[in-house]
């Protein structure tokens, strides 16, 4: 029933979406450093709550962070991102290569019977098939990364205010909350500081638990794809890491890329890949999930799925992000309303 009243409320908000354009275009200048702010404020909001036990105030406190992070950012910079560049733009110039050597590898396949056992004998033009479905596939991972870098560097100068803004949030982050509670009425305000709570400690345990998931399949994937000498194993882990905030989908998107580098290598590399990934996201999903989030997300996951669909089709890859934490935040919202205003007359009819 929920779901069903959320699906339709976005799909009114889409027919009606010129009404509220220019508004739109004022939160996507400010959506890309407030994101930042509120992901990189609940990271480090417990190291400023740890050095507030030491004694250290809220200031020095968030300064000192300030100093490590710039430090860890500058050795990623001299150190990584050499590395992780140069990996991009050898694949980016290397695409037209990587897509000869699959075609090879298709034929190869093709002459050993392999391809001609999938396709009936009346389909002639399956490896060819395969192969256009690929070459698309990496003009559309190409165009992707190489817009991903153009848009923040096109943004660099809006990124500029995320720092600002994550000083004043991790400074007086906790009296925003107390704001909006004295903002309701008095007999509420006991049942608003609770949701508040609530939506906080969803936030918090679902950023901190989906980085620290997200860096745990990295390195198991990472250190996989070293074993199996799989090129670009940097880059492809990185883009997985990334892709991975989005639930499902992202799983699903970065593992294409992978198989494919893999496959212009052989298909033993190809078949390892996909062996690896499989592995890394069933240790992900069955061991670390679990023991980090506990039962916090209680969210199903077919509601994920259309979930994360409808927002891509509406609001891109940034939507895809951060609709399930709003999906929990509406959730909190709406059982407590409930509860307030409909339970008792719900059950007395």
């Amino acid at each position: 029933m929920f779901i069903a009243l959320l699906l339709l409320i976005i799909f009114l908000l889409y027919k009606v979406g010129f009404v509220f354009r220019p508004v739109l275009v004022l939160v996507q200048v400010v959506a890309i450093p407030l994101l930042l702010s509120v992901f990189f404020y609940y990271l480090l909001r417990p190291l400023v709550q740890l050095m507030g036990k030491f004694k250290v105030n809220r200031t020095p406190a968030i300064l000192i962070i300030y100093v490590i992070f710039s430090a860890a950012l500058v050795w990623f910079i001299f150190s990584q991102w050499p590395l992780l560049y140069g990996q991009l733009t050898s694949f980016l110039d290397n695409v037209p290569n990587l897509l000869n050597a699959v075609g090879e590898q298709l034929n190869k396949l093709e002459k050993n019977g392999f391809l001609s056992s999938l396709f009936s004998s009346a389909d002639k033009h399956g490896p060819s098939t395969i192969t256009d479905y690929l070459n698309k596939g990496f003009s559309f991972l190409s165009n992707y990364v190489g817009g991903l870098f153009s848009f923040i560097s096109n943004f660099a100068v809006i990124l500029f205010t995320f720092p600002i803004l994550l000083f004043f949030m991790l400074k007086e982050g906790e009296r925003f909350g107390e704001l909006l509670v004295r903002a309701t009425p008095i007999r509420y305000q006991k049942d608003s500081r609770e949701i508040i709570s609530s939506i906080d400690r969803m936030l918090s345990g679902f950023i901190v638990g989906r980085v620290i998931v997200n860096i745990s399949l990295g390195v198991l994937m990472y250190i996989g794809f070293l074993i199996i000498g799989l090129p670009y194993a940097f880059l492809l882990t990185a883009v997985s890491v990334i892709a991975n905030f989005i639930p499902f989908i992202g799983a699903i998107l970065s593992s294409v890329p992978i198989l494919i580098v893999g496959l212009t290598q052989s298909p033993a590399t190809a078949l390892w890949s996909l062996v690896i990934i499989l592995v890394a996201q069933q240790v992900q999903d069955n061991l670390i999930a679990p023991y980090v989030f506990g039962k916090k997300l209680d969210i199903h996951p077919l509601t994920t799925v259309i979930l994360v669909l409808a927002a891509g089709n509406i609001g891109g890859i940034i939507a895809m992000i951060i609709i399930i934490p709003v999906y929990m935040m509406l959730k909190i919202i709406t059982i407590r309303v409930f509860s307030l205003f409909f339970k008792e007359k719900w059950m007395k009819l």
